[in-house]
């Protein structure tokens, strides 16, 4: 259970940095305190996790689910996430581009993570900046593959 904790308690610090700490707390009314316990390693905080409704409330202000994504890791679901559609309100249907153009993207993302990775490994250590900046590329390659899946779901029916 420790290490599920960990788990949650990072992805809920990734989600209340990318809404930022102000926003967070201005959308679930929560101080900087409360919200900085939800995802705090410290041993008095184990226990402390953010309600499901202030999750909810920031996840639909963030650019990615990052809670709903680590519960269903944790459960082996794949999720279809797709953030054009949340941005435009349209359904995924309406995404341009198609297979080949995922593919392209695919590559170009891939290509980016590896040169991330390339930059971060040259000293032998990867620091906490540069595996913040492998999880951003690791992320975007997530998004890309996940409208492959849509855009091949699309095809096949």
């Amino acid at each position: 259970m420790a290490e599920i904790g960990t788990y949650l308690k990072k992805h809920t610090e990734a989600l209340v940095k990318d809404v930022g700490i102000e926003a967070a707390c201005q959308i679930t009314g929560k101080s900087k305190a409360t919200l900085g316990r939800y995802y705090s390693d410290n041993p008095e905080h184990t226990d402390r996790f953010m309600p499901v409704d202030a999750v909810a409330k920031l996840e639909g202000a963030g650019s990615f689910p990052h809670v709903t994504s680590a519960l269903a890791d944790l459960k082996n679901i794949t999720l279809s996430y797709d953030a054009k559609a949340s941005e435009s309100g349209a359904s995924s249907t309406n995404r341009n581009g198609g297979v080949n153009a995922d593919v392209i993207a695919l590559s170009q993302r891939f290509a980016f993570l590896m040169s991330e990775y390339q930059t971060a490994i040259e000293d032998g250590i990867i620091t906490v900046n540069e595996a913040k900046r492998l999880l951003r590329e690791t992320v975007l390659l997530q998004q890309v593959l996940l409208d492959m899946k849509l855009h091949l779901e699309e095809e096949s029916a």
